[in-house]
């Protein structure tokens, strides 16, 4: 499995994902609908981040997300939804998962756990977002669970939830490791 990510998008790599995308959510009309109402205002959002799973040359999968602010969609209706003092300490700022998708002949084989993964590889944020399901059966609530996600509230749709996760920025700040505590080793 190969993970390829990517820190900017355009509309043609909207046209490359949507018969993937579709496969997996079904749940645009068609390529121009998600590409006006969701794909080209979230590719150009700051911290866009898109990951692409690869078996051999076929796209498997895909997740992506970008920072969330206040005036957003998304973040403006979670902070209605979730209790005041969570809205505050968790929104703004944030990276927002938006999608993470796996086609059903690659499912189970570890290719969600390695997007989620990849695509929180190397933020800079210390807060990460997502919505999912409130069956706290299904696999990919159950596979957010064991990578550190917690359930922080009700999500903005009917049987929905909103899950965060904390995450340690790595940072160097004047020859020491934020993250580590560690002094990188200068020889």
């Amino acid at each position: 499995m190969e993970f390829r990510v990517e820190e900017s998008s355009t509309a043609e790599t909207g046209a490359s994902l949507w018969p993937t995308y579709q496969s997996i959510f079904d749940d645009q009309a068609d390529v121009d609908a998600w590409r006006d109402t969701v794909w080209d205002r979230h590719r150009v959002r700051d911290g866009f981040r898109l990951v692409r799973a690869y078996d051999s040359d076929a796209l498997v999968g895909f997740a992506y997300g970008y920072t969330g602010r206040d005036g957003q969609w998304w973040t403006d209706n979670a902070r209605r939804v979730l209790p005041p003092e969570t809205a505050d300490a968790w929104l703004g700022g944030h990276f927002e998962v938006v999608s993470v998708g796996v086609v059903a002949a690659a499912r189970r084989a570890g290719v969600g756990r390695g997007l989620l993964r990849a695509i929180s590889h190397g933020l800079p944020h210390d807060r990460l977002l997502l919505m999912t399901t409130a069956d706290a059966t299904d696999p990919a609530r159950r596979l957010y669970a064991t990578e550190g996600w917690q359930v922080l509230g009700p999500g903005i749709g009917d049987h929905t939830v909103i899950m965060g996760r904390r995450h340690a920025v790595h940072a160097v700040i004047a020859g020491h490791d934020v993250a580590s505590g560690s002094t990188p080793d200068r020889r």
